[in-house]
């Protein structure tokens, strides 16, 4: 795993986990690494420090310390990270509670809305890039939310 501080088109700074540097690579091109933010998925590395272990010795032992079997901890979040996440989740609760979640159908069911062939009522999902763009060309009101959607995982 390879933790790296990235930074979106619109300047804004984050860090995420990748599983490697090619995985990352390959996320990024695909357009599914995307900012914290704002949503943008325009994401490339920032300048970043690397993180140095002090050397161990052969027993464990830190040249000048007593042994230890405390994990490294991570840094904590600011208060303004923590406050934003807070803000994050409390905007995702309201979305999810008062709209209907309609998956990768998005795109189309917005459409069928706009053209009057489906209810209108407030929705999310996801759509690709290039259908949120023709959405919006076509005077569709769509906006990207600051937020990754569920993803089952085995």
């Amino acid at each position: 795993m390879i933790q790296y501080s990235l930074k979106c088109a619109e300047g804004h700074t984050f860090d995420s986990w990748f599983q490697s540097a090619e995985a990352f690579d390959k996320l990024a091109a695909a357009g599914m690494v995307s900012c914290a933010v704002c949503g943008g998925t325009k994401v490339e590395k920032a300048i970043m420090a690397p993180r140095v272990r002090p050397a161990r010795s052969a027993t464990g032992v830190k040249d000048d310390a007593q042994p230890t079997t405390e994990a490294p901890t991570a840094p904590a979040l600011s208060t303004q990270n923590a406050e934003l996440e807070q803000a994050l989740t409390e905007m995702r609760r309201q979305v999810e509670q008062n709209s209907d979640y309609v998956g990768e159908d998005f795109a189309s069911e917005a459409r069928a809305m706009h053209l009057g062939d489906a209810p209108e009522r407030s929705i999310y999902g996801e759509a690709k890039p290039d259908e949120a763009k023709a959405l919006i060309e076509d005077g569709i009101p769509v906006a990207p939310l600051p937020f990754m959607p569920n993803r089952k995982t085995n």
